[in-house]
């Protein structure tokens, strides 16, 4: 189910599993569906991923698949092939025709992988009038916001694998996914000021579970002047 593991499975106290569960639920947007063009998966080490965007198309959600990402923070050191080429293999061996399947392989970010993806149909002359997006389910409220700032004139659909917060931990990444969404909560508070994405409300419950979490020594994710965090990762 995994590209690779973010890091080796520790034990967390029940404080921390809350503090994440909050964290997930707020991440996670599971919003509805409608038919569209393509299907965009963003690349990750979560092949399930993948598989949801095969699931998609099987179901004709959309005829085509665009599989986008080089190598993210998670990844970079999971291997050199992109997380794209990699998706694409995993969709195909589940029975979707590698003719549906495009593959932008330069985005090492969520913005890129939009503006990336946006260029790729501009390229091949794919008229595009709407798009279903699918990410982690950890990923989906920045996927949203960022694609609203992004690309602000696409009909885009969000979606992910149809996993829990434990189903999506398994495999040995469950420490690094909650060092990944307290991250991610970081981001949801500057990166509107930088022009990465657009602003999203966070509730008082979720900040102080970031807080805490942070205080809990989860901060592997979070941004500092010393690395190229604010390059919307």
């Amino acid at each position: 189910m995994l590209v690779g593991t973010l890091s080796g499975p520790g034990i967390l106290s029940d404080e921390a599993l809350h503090l994440a569960q909050i964290l997930w639920d707020y991440h996670r947007l599971s919003g509805p569906l409608e038919k569209s063009d393509c299907i965009v998966g963003l690349g990750s080490y979560d092949l399930r991923v993948a598989e949801r965007c095969a699931d998609l198309y099987f179901d004709q959600w959309a005829p085509l698949i665009i599989f986008s990402g080089y190598l993210g923070n998670w990844t970079k050191r999971m291997g050199d092939r992109s997380e794209a080429e990699i998706f694409a293999d995993r969709a195909i061996a589940i029975g979707v025709p590698a003719d549906k399947i495009k593959l932008e392989t330069k985005s090492t970010n969520i913005g890129q992988n939009v503006r990336f993806t946006r260029e790729l149909l501009q390229a091949h002359g794919l008229l595009v009038n709407s798009i279903t997006m699918v990410s982690k389910p950890s990923t989906e409220r920045r996927m949203f916001a960022t694609c609203q700032k992004v690309w602000p004139e696409m009909r885009a659909f969000f979606t992910s694998p149809r996993v829990n917060f434990a189903e999506q931990a398994r495999g040995g990444i469950q420490e690094g996914l909650i060092h990944e969404m307290v991250g991610d909560i970081q981001r949801m508070k500057a990166y509107p000021d930088l022009g990465f994405q657009i602003p999203q409300e966070i509730p008082t419950d979720v900040w102080d579970a970031y807080e805490r979490l942070v205080s809990l020594g989860f901060d592997k994710h979070l941004m500092v002047p010393a690395r190229p965090a604010f390059s919307a990762d």
